[in-house]
């Protein structure tokens, strides 16, 4: 492979995250199997939300401040998602 192809190969072949996000989202409807949807944005927030402070509190190795000035948030805020998914 030569680095023309290489370099269309690696192009055509990021997926990005917002089409992970969409291949999940459909595949949670597809799994359904005739039940009703509900809640749905809070419950695809919640899970990525967790994941999400999770990995970038371990990137800061665990500083707050630096967590929260990442995520554009206010340290009350963050603290306040921490206690919700039980990580303060």
């Amino acid at each position: 492979m030569n680095d023309n192809e290489l370099n269309s190969y690696s192009e055509s072949s990021v997926v990005t995250l917002r089409e992970n996000v969409a291949e999940v989202i459909r595949h949670y409807f597809a799994s359904l199997k005739g039940e009703e949807p509900k809640h749905v944005y809070d419950f695809f927030l919640d899970e990525i939300e967790e994941p999400l402070l999770a990995v970038v509190m371990k990137y800061t190795r665990y500083n707050q401040s630096e967590t929260a000035r990442i995520l554009g948030l206010s340290r009350g805020t963050l603290r306040t998602k921490l206690k919700k998914f039980g990580m303060l």
